[in-house]
């Protein structure tokens, strides 16, 4: 059975957790942007205790990862826990979390990228609903975050449901080294891939950090679901058409309704001609509504969104509609 965290309001408190890399590779004043979004936004931050370690792999040991998870759940002053940032390893701690501690003290649980192994991990052995959506790195952009945070604020500030819409520009440039010097570029919507209707709930996110939990008691239920996927700039197109095959080769993948791909970065090599003749040579995809290019994955801006929540999205020639419903 699914439980919906409480939503946030003006005052609440918000953990900063690095179950992935450490908040030490991130600048001062990255940190400076983001600390005063959050106080702007009326909400008090406050740390894990091991956010700063660092080891050889700019993480930290897995007890204290798995430490400032449990105790950003315990502690009934916190509503929400954002990670710091993506990574390689979270799912290194899936074993040693105490589910249970999860379960009883539901709460907002929100990051991207490599944070996917545990938004589904979490999904599975507990039912609660997490979400993809920014890092607290994330927060620190200066310029060209208002779609990023007005996405972020349908979804964990508000129960309404929502329709997302394409963003106006994206970008896919190293904002974190030149704030000031953004590449913008005309966003040109939606594709439709493959016509057709379906409603059901969100699982996915990072494709190869979700692929990470095949064959394990973490992998999510894939009945009546709908996946949305994207990979970041070290998948070219043959690895993520190898992983989403991976993915379709799945005990009851026929239960997916639908797919939603986010954007490919640059450095990819991804085009729409390849990305099209990727889905159309997979038979399984076929009765499938696919929509792609949509804003959430490793470019800017990103959507917020529900891990196990519920969506329904419409795919007709040109048109495509994708709403959350339950969130």
């Amino acid at each position: 059975m699914s439980t919906y965290p409480s939503k946030l309001k003006k005052g609440d408190e918000i953990r900063i957790i690095a179950p992935s890399r450490s908040l030490a590779i991130v600048l001062n004043n990255r940190r400076d942007v983001a600390n005063k979004r959050f106080s702007e936004l009326g909400f008090k931050l406050t740390f894990g205790k091991h956010v700063e370690e660092v080891d050889d792999f700019n993480s930290s040991n897995i007890e204290s990862r798995v430490q400032d998870l449990h105790e950003a759940f315990l502690d009934k002053n916190v509503k929400a826990i954002l990670t710091v940032i993506g990574g390689f390893n979270s799912n290194q701690l899936l074993s040693y979390i105490n589910w249970n501690i999860i379960k009883n003290n539901p709460k907002i649980f929100c990051g991207y990228s490599d944070i996917t192994a545990l938004n589904n991990a979490i999904l599975t052995k507990t039912g609660l609903i997490s979400y993809s959506g920014p890092h607290y790195s994330t927060f620190g952009q200066e310029l060209y975050f208002d779609y990023t945070l007005e996405y972020f604020k349908k979804c964990l500030l508000s129960e309404e449901p929502f329709e997302i819409k394409p963003s106006e520009n994206w970008s896919d440039d190293p904002w974190y080294k030149d704030q000031k010097n953004r590449n913008l570029i005309n966003n040109e919507g939606f594709l439709v891939i493959n016509a057709g209707e379906a409603s059901g709930k969100i699982i996915g996110a990072n494709l190869c950090t979700f692929n990470l939990l095949q064959g394990t008691e973490y992998f999510s239920d894939l009945k009546d679901s709908i996946l949305f996927i994207e990979d970041d700039d070290e998948s070219l197109p043959h690895t993520f058409d190898r992983d989403l095959q991976s993915l379709i080769h799945q005990p009851g993948f026929e239960g997916v309704k639908g797919m939603v791909i986010g954007r490919f970065q640059n450095k990819s090599q991804m085009t729409n001609d390849l990305l099209v003749k990727i889905i159309k040579t997979k038979k399984e995809l076929d009765n499938l509504p696919v929509i792609a290019n949509v804003d959430f994955g490793h470019t800017d801006p990103k959507i917020t969104f529900p891990i196990g929540g519920n969506a329904e999205i419409k795919a007709n020639g040109d048109f495509a509609s994708i709403k959350i419903l339950k969130h």
